[in-house]
């Protein structure tokens, strides 16, 4: 019995010992000579547009001292630009790259990845970001509006034309007035509708046509072009008579048309006054002959006519 527990005893030291021995030499895992990366913009570049998109910019962190070797690939993993070739020091480092290949040419849209090789380390790597080039400015499909008249009077009556749109990619819709923009959205929808108020600079225009310009700006900063925006037209209007000069026979009555989008509009003629619903106003006129104004108001916008009693 003693033989028995002694060699059991013995099997499970061998046993033991096999499986210490395989963790003390199970390999540990080698830390990248490469951490802390980022990409500018989300990976996105346009190097047409003008703008601070026009590159992209990578930052990342060294471990050791090393000599690297940084280039661009494409979706096929083939190189397209040489960005550095030579020694960095420990810490951070950062490189750009225009969106242009080694001969100086703009590299076609698409997608593209960093790639960093590290002589010391002995270790090539591919950042996961993922750099997309777009070159192509949005289009303005189409447009319709809500209505071609409207009056911005705050008195929730078609203050403002609603324009509804499809573009040919997800962009920002910029409205212009005269080469000014006047509206911005602030998401990218390749279809959807903006509200635009009658205002420049939280200003309310003046009665008259107007010509809005539509364009748009994606997320690569690439604009509609300006001979490409969508032109609209639409008139801006508040309460207006039909005529600002009237001949009436003193005690004859006066009608008038009133062009308004308010529920209610008050008026004034001479000391009459009152309040009406109607868009043709029909008041008497003064028994004694002379000039007397009529005043229609609404929402602080007024519109007057001369009326003549003779």
């Amino acid at each position: 019995m003693q033989r028995l527990l002694t060699t059991a005893t013995i099997a499970g030291l061998l046993i033991a010992t096999a499986a210490a021995f395989a963790v003390t030499e199970r390999p540990k895992p080698t830390r990248s000579a490469v951490y802390g990366t980022r990409v500018s913009y989300d990976g996105r570049i346009s190097p047409t547009c003008g703008c601070a998109r026009g590159h992209v910019t990578f930052s990342l962190k060294l471990r050791k001292h090393d000599d690297l070797s940084v280039t661009v690939l494409n979706a096929h993993k083939d190189e397209v630009a040489l960005l550095a070739s030579r020694s960095f020091p420990k810490g951070p480092v950062t490189f750009k790259w225009n969106g242009r290949d080694n001969f100086g040419k703009r590299a076609p849209d698409g997608i593209y990845f960093l790639r960093i090789h590290l002589s010391g380390a002995h270790q090539t790597i591919t950042l996961p970001n993922k750099i997309v080039l777009d070159t192509a400015p949005p289009q303005i499909v189409s447009v319709s509006r809500s209505r071609y008249e409207f009056s911005p009077d705050d008195d929730k009556q078609a203050d403002f034309v609603r324009l509804t749109y499809q573009l040919s990619k997800p962009a920002r819709v910029i409205l212009y007035l005269d080469g000014k923009q006047v509206l911005r959205s602030f998401r990218h929808p390749q279809s959807g509708s903006v509200s635009w108020y009658g205002t420049v600079d939280q200003s309310a225009l003046p009665a008259g046509m107007y010509t809005l310009e539509m364009g748009a700006v994606d997320q690569f900063g690439n604009s509609t072009p300006v001979a490409e925006r969508f032109r609209v037209t639409v008139q801006i209007r508040y309460i207006t008579l039909a005529a600002h000069r009237i001949v009436v026979a003193a005690g004859h009555r006066i009608v008038i048309g009133v062009s308004t989008d308010a529920k209610r509009y008050a008026w004034r003629l001479g000391k009459q006054k009152g309040q009406s619903r109607s868009h043709v106003l029909n008041v008497r006129a003064s028994t004694r002959r002379g000039r007397y104004t009529l005043v229609v108001e609404e929402s602080g916008h007024v519109d007057r006519a001369a009326v003549f009693v003779k």
